[in-house]
């Protein structure tokens, strides 16, 4: 999407107990979407989760191809804040 030009930027951060990629609509603003690998959740919830800015989560599961579903051309225009 960064190379659509959909995002103009990203970040990966690596912490302790997780990673954490994160999708800007401008450099300066707060991330449009997080995206983060928590492996101690492999086994409740999914270890992978998609937030928004808000923190709300969209989408869960325990594979990462079935989050990033999500942000398929079709889902993507509908999900995009204005």
């Amino acid at each position: 999407m960064v190379a659509a030009g959909e995002w103009r930027d990203y970040a990966i951060d690596f912490l302790s107990d997780r990673a954490v990629f994160s999708v800007f609509r401008h450099a300066s603003d707060l991330p449009l979407y997080t995206i983060e690998k928590q492996p101690k959740l492999r086994a409740r919830q999914g270890q992978y989760v998609v937030l928004t800015a808000s923190g709300h989560v969209l989408k869960r599961g325990r594979e990462l191809a079935q989050v990033l579903h999500l942000f398929d051309r079709k889902l993507f225009r509908a999900l995009a804040p204005v």
